[in-house]
């Protein structure tokens, strides 16, 4: 089976949780709580960044979704995750596992 999608997928997930506990846990905290004016452009960037990895989450989520033949359930689950901090790092190092073991058998 090619993993390349799959392979894809997990990088862009595992970028995407970086950037989610970036804009949530440095820009915004300095931004809002600090009150810092530089802070204000950081998480702009931040916030930028963030926005096109998650998009790029959904469109390789789709991608994924018809490719493996996943189901509603799993497709729903894994953008799920993409709306929680940590998830993604959990979505991330399942498929890599499942992948592995795939390739195992293979």
């Amino acid at each position: 089976m090619d993993n390349r999608l799959l392979n894809r997928f997990c990088f862009i997930a595992l970028l995407e949780g970086i950037s989610y506990l970036l804009l949530l846990g440095v820009a915004m905290p300095l931004k809002y709580g600090l009150k810092l004016s530089w802070a204000v452009e950081f998480s702009l960037y931040a916030g930028w960044a963030h926005g096109l990895l998650f998009v790029l989450y959904g469109v390789f989520l789709v991608a994924c979704w018809a490719k493996y033949k996943w189901s509603f359930g799993r497709a729903a689950l894994v953008f799920f995750a993409s709306l929680l901090p940590f998830a993604p790092f959990f979505v991330e190092r399942k498929l890599k596992r499942e992948a592995a073991a795939k390739a195992a058998l293979a």
